[in-house]
């Protein structure tokens, strides 16, 4: 897998633009009652691995790892931390179900600096956080635990951008006749 990782660390991470898009999802899932740490991770996930498919570049360059809940940025936490002590967002904790919820709230005056982004990365994440909207963490977590890159990689290692070519889909019969006759094996 090494090859991977020094295939997604060619992109740099922008560390303005990431918490941008930290404040940006908390914002807009702020009346979503499922929204918590895990959610907003997996939507981070999915906007920058869908614009690395689409648009052939990730909307931030983070680095994103293998949880055991699913993909996560490494640079999360810290990021978190300086949004915290900068009084742009707390963290509220709330029983939920069998667990404990951990809700980045974003200061009421706070908005996200959309300068940073293009319509197309913003129609991308609204479109993700549409999906995953009313969705529980463990819904999400486990439709993360169906990506390729997450089930290729290692505990605690590396997701190469390259990986949101995959599909987890089985082959059909008809393809896979074709790749037979084409001597791939």
């Amino acid at each position: 897998m090494d090859a991977y990782v020094e295939a997604a660390e060619r992109f740099d991470f922008d560390r303005e633009k990431f918490r941008e898009l930290v404040v940006y999802v908390s914002r807009q899932c702020e009346d979503d009652p499922t929204f918590g740490a895990v959610k907003l991770n997996k939507i981070l996930y999915y906007a920058d691995f869908a614009a690395f498919r689409s648009l052939h570049r990730p909307i931030t360059g983070a680095s994103y790892q293998k949880l055991r809940e699913g993909p996560a940025p490494r640079e999360f936490l810290e990021i978190r931390r300086e949004l915290i002590d900068s009084g742009d967002v707390s963290v509220e904790y709330r029983e939920y179900f069998t667990g404990r919820q951990h809700r980045l709230v974003v200061d009421r005056a706070r908005q996200a600096d959309l300068r940073w982004f293009s319509e197309d990365e913003l129609d991308l994440v609204d479109t993700i956080i549409g999906f995953f909207r009313g969705k529980t963490a463990r819904e999400v977590s486990d439709f993360s635990h169906r990506e390729p890159g997450w089930m290729l990689a290692n505990d605690g290692e590396a997701i190469p951008y390259e990986t949101a070519w995959l599909s987890a889909d089985p082959i059909d019969q008809e393809t896979e006749e074709a790749i037979r006759e084409m001597g791939i094996n």
